[in-house]
């Protein structure tokens, strides 16, 4: 990511990517959350395939839809139902986020052993870092847990969690290439299908459409779902997913400062220093080294050898 626009696609995405716990809160009062996100999801796709036929997308092979379709019902599905559902029962959002906080120190594991993504000692030390940063950050809500806290609720978020991380790492390894509208339209049509069997499940399938309600469908379909989905994609697409994973570091810190700035809610020096200390292990996670120039009169090619692409993502490794 060189050009300017693509410079700002991280800051972008950790922003709107922040506002989905905030529109989490307005609609939750009034749905349960696997139908809520079983319509968010249908809406989405439908908004998707209107654009597809809009801009002439190129259609996926069989094999790649089915691929989207499992994609998605781990990154939006298992991740957003999984988190949703323990909130709804009770968990403390901040113990929530917490274990969330976990993903990308299990996406960097993960990308190692199975993209074959060089971590280097660096990475670790910002990954944990961030981690440390994120703790700071959630600390004065991890207080009064509540009686939330249980077995169901525990495993519903480190599910989630999971889900998250299997599910980028899936789309790094399978789905970063071909027509991304294509791709998200199949990977919410997997999403959809989860939740609506859940909702059907477990769910009374009880709304109450009210403004509130309205206003957060239309801005976690329209920012999260098309938005910061598509920003998410074309990171995994183009970079390491060691380094895409850490901007989740600098969700907590930035979610924490809009409910500040909306909802008044009490922002400590505490948090302030958590969050400075997540953005010194983002930049130390996702640095980029400073490129060695060409020796004069030295082959840049070694015959025989095949040399890799400069462009981010093209190559077998992405070891920055």
């Amino acid at each position: 990511m060189t050009s300017s626009p693509k410079r700002l696609i991280p800051a972008t995405f950790v922003l709107l990517w922040a506002t989905g716990f905030i529109g989490a809160r307005y609609a939750m009062p009034w749905a349960e959350p696997f139908t809520f996100l079983a319509v968010r999801f249908v809406l989405a796709f439908l908004l998707l395939g209107a654009l597809m036929l809009a801009l002439g997308s190129a259609r996926l092979s069989r094999r790649a839809a089915l691929h989207a379709v499992l994609i998605g019902m781990l990154l939006h599905g298992v991740y957003l139902g999984g988190v949703f559902w323990a909130i709804h029962q009770g968990l403390p959002a901040g113990l929530s986020a917490l274990i969330a906080g976990l993903q990308p120190l299990v996406t960097a594991v993960l990308a190692g052993k199975l993209l074959g993504e060089e971590i280097k000692p660096r990475h670790w030390v910002g990954l944990a870092i961030g981690f440390v940063g994120v703790v700071i950050v959630l600390s004065p809500k991890l207080g009064a847990l509540g009686g939330g806290v249980t077995w169901q609720t525990l495993t519903a978020s480190v599910i989630a969690m999971a889900g998250i991380s299997a599910g980028t790492i899936w789309q790094k390894r399978v789905g970063a290439t071909g027509d991304l509208v294509s791709g998200t339209f199949w990977q919410y049509v997997g999403a959809a299908v989860v939740m609506a069997v859940a909702s059907v499940i477990f769910e009374t399938q009880a709304m109450t459409v009210n403004g509130e309600l309205v206003f957060a469908m239309a801005w976690l379909v329209f920012v999260l779902s098309i938005g910061a989905i598509f920003l998410l994609l074309v990171m995994i697409r183009d970079g390491a997913m060691s380094k895409v994973a850490s901007l989740f570091y600098l969700v907590p810190a930035v979610t924490a400062l809009i409910a500040w700035a909306l909802f008044g809610e009490q922002l400590s020096a505490i948090q302030l220093v958590g969050m400075a200390i997540a953005t010194l292990g983002v930049g130390l996670a996702t640095a980029q080294p400073g490129r060695a120039t060409a020796q004069p009169g030295r082959a840049t090619a070694q015959p025989g050898r095949p040399q890799l692409s400069s462009e981010p993502g093209r190559g077998p490794r992405d070891s920055g």
